[in-house]
């Protein structure tokens, strides 16, 4: 599967968190550590928020909800994510993501994917303030993540009725920038994930995804049945 990052060669990836963050992981989990690309004080970044959204405004890391997705719908004039729309636009990369499908036998995976190409995942990110840390301390702030939405029934063979907002390569640069209108962001977000869309294909996995206990590449590959 190509690298998405590679399509953003100024970014430096030796810390230790990054490394950790951009390592596989074939079931990612609410609160686990993603990549980010964001732009900050006018260059580029590579974060590594945790997924699940806490506004700056909450008292406590615990409290809830902690949204792990935002609607494309609203994203721009819902209290939690509207500011983070504005100015802490991001991608979130990845090969495909799971979706499922409720059968007589239980809840059946599906893998999401497009056949040539990683997945660029538009998502908002946002600085949390640890109350029991000093405010010199760089340690203080707290990165959270959500990952925007739209209607799946777009997507040929759609399985479930939302899918992930993805972005085409053309829309990055003005994705980031911090300087791009919310409005003119949802109008390029939705001609983006549409084309993306459109592209995308998918296959029964394993059960074995429905747990985040389990992990690794096995968690991808089709059932025998899948290629019958």
């Amino acid at each position: 599967m190509p690298d998405l990052l590679s399509e953003f060669p100024e970014l430096a990836r030796d810390d230790e968190q990054v490394r950790a963050a951009t390592a596989p992981n074939y079931n990612v989990a609410p609160t686990n550590a993603v990549a980010a690309v964001r732009q900050r004080h006018g260059e580029r970044e590579l974060a590594t928020p945790r997924w699940g959204f806490v506004p700056s405004w909450y008292t406590d890391l615990k409290k809830r909800p902690q949204p792990i997705n935002a609607r494309i719908e609203t994203v721009a004039t819902s209290g939690m994510f509207r500011r983070a729309f504005a100015t802490g636009r991001c991608i979130i990369p990845a090969d495909g993501y799971y979706e499922w499908v409720v059968t007589e036998h239980g809840k059946q995976p599906h893998y999401v994917f497009a056949p040539d190409a990683a997945l660029a995942m538009a998502g908002i990110v946002t600085a949390w303030p640890d109350p029991a840390k000093d405010k010199d301390d760089p340690t203080r702030w707290v990165l959270s993540t959500a990952i925007i939405t739209r209607d799946a029934h777009v997507a040929p063979g759609e399985v479930h009725d939302r899918m992930p907002a993805c972005l085409t390569p053309d829309a990055f640069d003005a994705w980031l920038d911090v300087d791009l209108g919310t409005d003119d962001a949802l109008a390029l977000l939705g001609d983006a994930s549409l084309e993306v869309a459109e592209g995308l294909v998918q296959h029964e996995v394993s059960k074995d995804a429905n747990s985040v206990r389990n992990n690794g590449p096995h968690l991808i590959e089709p059932l025998p049945s899948a290629h019958a």
